[in-house]
């Protein structure tokens, strides 16, 4: 009976990255091409990506590279090139924005629809289902039961979920600040993160709500306890975020996740991984080690109001201790846990009395007593620093974080992960046309074999049980092949002598067999099949939200039955006030002051209204208009002069729906 998989996929910024993903069990990796990702600093060759699906298909693991910026007309044909030149080095599926792609004469290659389709509704999952769309990732603001209702429409598309990593608060693909107020468009891979700057709330009286808090910067998303609950909704696909982190975050992250599919697999054998093998761990996964602004669910069990880092978009790292004193050169520390260690090249943070983060590196630590640090603070980086004064509220009694342990760093720093896939050890005698000799198959977990054969007499061990033992100890010595030993099988009369010489070689030869077989029955995952006629777009208009940026994404709308299709934000015909950023998250909601939170509230109810607030950051003002019924926030504001008079020479390829 055939079993679902349950797909972990982790980020990789590069090929090393990629291949350490896959050794602490990743069941598919994503990576960035040469160019065309939406993370613009993660590219990669074409070569480094051929050694990374080597290695993957190893496992059976998949090799997913992202092709999913908006692309202008002159980039169409470059995209396509690319393409082939991945399909040729082996790579699995191809993530995907741009609808013009589907336009054009791609490889027959696997294509997945990118967080930036921005996938809400059943009907626009079934719209790219039956467009040709293999795999999506939905929303990362769905909630279980629209994740289910999802599912119920989608029958053959893969469905994939984020449950781990940054959160960007706006739908993906529906942001255009960092456009607007820098040109750098995140749909070209080049976000500003504006999001993360602080803002002052005004309401309509201009009077101040909330002052140079970062009520745009969300914590990151943290799905551990929420995995059985979106596997029954439909989910498939489990993917982490993070294709700028590093080697040590993708190995903790992509570790803590193995170990809780491997459990969830084990409490429930309906279902599958999706690739092989066993990933052991020479440390501990400890998400909370890697970069993090605290951890939310997000909406996956509905609206909840603790899911913004409003007072800090950095990373505060993990409760550490008290500060006992401060001297002008060096300050003492209390630890919470009396038999923690502090390190020399350790950092510290501690909130000032504004509320904002500060930190410090540790230079040198001394160990004084119990749980008593002295700490001599690295100043050499502060240009004319007169000493821990220079540290802004360091004081006595302030709360501290470390954010950086050197001990987990150097632990990480190691090889940390070895996966091994299990194979049955067959010894056997064979006799054919009067010759004779021995046969070792090696049977993996997926059904796959490798036999290898020598014509050798058989020659009685003097010592029989020892004979046995040896027999087994050299067929069962796979250390530096990917495979590990499990059952075992020889004949009763199997006490003979054989050289280690002579079984070395047997069992060398099988692995190779074994490899080749391994290699040869991972087949290329198919390319699906879009309906003949096309799918009707489940909308007759798009706008600018659609992101058409090319003649032929333009092209592949009409053929779906749209009869107005707007261009893109980024060809500039949108002049004047829109909707920066379409977001789940509520300010309102968030500082209290939503209606829907006065209901019930004697002499309150009815007297709250969703009036629009005002965001400042220095000369930028950005209003917010909310939509109640949706339960959506609008972020309206225009481009900047500046920015619009630097961006006016784009380049003749550029879509312009009014042309």
């Amino acid at each position: 009976m055939h079993r679902p998989h349950l797909e972990l996929l982790s980020p990789a910024r590069n090929a090393e990255i990629g291949i350490e993903a896959i050794n602490h069990g990743a069941d598919a990796v994503y990576i960035g091409g040469p160019d065309m990702g939406a993370r613009d600093k993660a590219t990669n060759s074409v070569a480094d990506i051929a050694r990374l699906v080597s290695h993957a298909h190893r496992f059976h693991s998949r090799i997913f590279v992202t092709l999913n910026t908006i692309l202008r007309d002159d980039e169409l044909e470059p995209a396509r090139r690319m393409a082939w030149q991945l399909y040729d080095a082996g790579v699995d599926a191809l993530i995907i924005q741009d609808m013009g792609l589907l336009e054009i004469d791609m490889p027959p290659i696997q294509l997945h629809a990118s967080t930036q389709t921005d996938i809400r509704t059943p009907a626009k999952a079934r719209f790219l289902q039956d467009s040709g769309i293999s795999q999506m990732v939905l929303a990362r603001e769905l909630t279980l039961e629209q994740i289910h209702a999802i599912a119920a429409e989608v029958q053959q598309a893969t469905l994939e979920f984020f449950i781990h990593g940054a959160l960007c608060v706006a739908y993906s693909g529906q942001c255009f600040i960092s456009h607007a107020h820098t040109g750098r468009s995140a749909n070209r891979g080049n976000c500003s993160q504006e999001c993360r700057l602080p803002f002052t709330v005004k309401d309509q009286a201009g009077q101040i709500i909330a002052h140079d808090k970062h009520v745009l910067s969300l914590k990151d998303n943290d799905q551990s306890l929420n995995l059985d609950a979106l596997v029954d909704a439909g989910v498939r696909c489990f993917k982490i975020e993070g294709r700028y982190k590093d080697m040590a975050t993708v190995k903790n992250v992509t570790a803590h996740y193995r170990v809780l599919f491997d459990e969830l697999l084990e409490r429930r054998p309906e279902f599958a991984r999706s690739s092989s093998g066993r990933s052991t761990f020479t440390f501990t996964p400890q998400p909370e080690q890697g970069f993090n602004r605290g951890g939310t669910d997000y909406f996956v069990n509905g609206r909840k109001e603790d899911i913004g880092s409003f007072d800090t978009p950095k990373h505060a790292g993990l409760p550490l201790g008290h500060v006992a004193a401060v001297a002008p050169r060096h300050f003492d520390v209390v630890l919470d846990d009396a038999a923690a260690v502090l390190n020399n090249g350790d950092s510290i943070t501690w909130t000032d009395l504004q509320g904002e983060l500060q930190g410090v590196q540790v230079n040198t630590t001394q160990h004084l007593s119990g749980g008593l640090w002295r700490v001599e603070p690295n100043l050499a980086a502060r240009a004319g620093s007169t000493g821990t004064k220079d540290l802004k509220d360091l004081r006595k009694g302030a709360v501290l974080h470390r954010n950086r342990d050197m001990d987990w760093e150097r632990l990480m720093a190691k090889p940390s992960a070895e996966r091994r896939i299990a194979v049955d050890v067959l010894l056997s005698p064979w006799n054919e046309a009067g010759r004779s000799g021995l046969e070792l198959t090696l049977l993996d977990e997926d059904g796959f074999s490798g036999a290898s054969r020598i014509e050798r007499a058989f020659e009685p061990a003097r010592d029989a049980e020892r004979a046995v033992q040896t027999l087994r100890d050299q067929l069962t010595r796979l250390g530096n092949t990917d495979y590990v030993a499990g059952d075992v099988h020889l004949p009763a009369d199997a006490a003979w002598f054989v050289p280690a010489s002579v079984l070395n070689g047997l069992r060398r030869d099988a692995v190779v067999a074994l490899d080749t077989a391994r290699t040869q029955g991972l087949e290329r995952l198919p390319r699906a099949v879009p309906l003949d006629p096309p799918a009707d777009y489940p909308e007759d208009t798009v706008s600018y939200l659609a992101n058409v940026y090319n003649h032929k994404a333009a092209a592949f709308y009409a053929r779906h039955g749209v009869k107005m299709i707007e261009s893109a934000y980024e060809s500039h015909e949108e002049l004047g006030e829109v909707s920066l950023m379409i977001t789940k998250h509520c300010v309102r909601y968030s500082l209290s002051l939503c209606p829907k939170q006065a209901k019930g509230v004697v002499g309150v109810q009815g007297t709250v209204r969703a009036q629009p607030l005002v965001l400042q950051h220095g000369e930028d003002t950005l209003t917010l208009r909310f939509d109640c019924k949706p339960c959506e926030m609008h972020v309206v504001g225009r481009m900047r002069p500046g920015v619009l008079r630097q961006l006016r020479d784009q380049p003749a390829t550029v879509y312009r729906a009014r042309e």
